[in-house]
C-alpha cells in the first residue's frame, strides 16, 4: 500500500504503522491470518487464491531475484496454504468488483472497487465506493466520524 484514504485506515488499520513485508496486504493474509477479519468470511478463499496469483504474476515479470520472489519463499516456508496455491501455478485473477468489508463497530459494508493500474509499473489504483443512498454508504459516513478511534 503506497496510499490510502483515512477512512480506508479506519476499516482496514493504519498501513503506515507497518514494516518490511507486513505493509503488503498480500503477505499479511499468509503470514498473519488474523489479518482477514475485515473481510467478509465468504470471499477469504478467492481471496487466497487473488493473492497468491497475483505474487506469481509479480515474480514472473520480476524475475528470481526480485523483492517478489524473496516473499513468495518467505510465504512457502511460513503458509501451508500459500504452498499448495502458490503449487497450482495459477495467474490471471482479478479481483471483483464488489467487495466486502467487515467493522467491529458497524458490520460488513459492501463497495464497488474499480481496479486501475499502471502496465509499467504494476501498481494498481484501487477506487471504493458505496452506492449512494445504501447501508453501507451510511457505515462509511459514520466511520468517517468516529475516526481512527474506531478500532480496526
Amino acid at each position: 500500500l503506497l496510499a490510502g484514504h483515512p477512512i480506508f485506515a479506519v476499516l482496514t488499520g493504519d498501513a503506515s504503522l507497518r514494516r518490511g513485508p507486513h505493509r503488503s496486504l498480500g503477505y499479511r493474509w499468509f503470514a498473519d491470518p488474523a489479518s482477514r477479519a475485515v473481510y467478509d468470511p465468504r470471499d477469504h478463499a478467492f481471496l487466497s487464491r487473488l493473492f497468491a496469483a497475483g505474487l506469481r504474476e509479480l515474480v514472473g515479470r520480476r524475475g528470481p531475484q526480485s523483492h517478489a520472489a524473496d516473499l513468495a519463499d518467505d510465504l512457502r516456508g511460513r503458509s501451508a496454504e500459500f504452498r499448495d496455491l502458490w503449487d497450482r501455478h495459477e495467474v490471471g485473477l482479478r479481483p471483483v468488483e464488489t467487495k466486502r468489508f467487515v467493522h467491529p463497530s458497524v458490520g460488513t459494508i459492501e463497495v464497488h472497487c474499480q481496479t486501475l493500474v499502471d502496465p509499467e509499473t504494476a501498481h494498481s489504483l484501487l477506487v471504493y465506493t458505496a452506492a449512494p443512498g445504501t447501508e453501507s454508504a451510511e457505515k462509511l459516513r459514520l466511520l468517517a466520524v468516529l475516526g481512527p478511534s474506531v478500532p480496526a
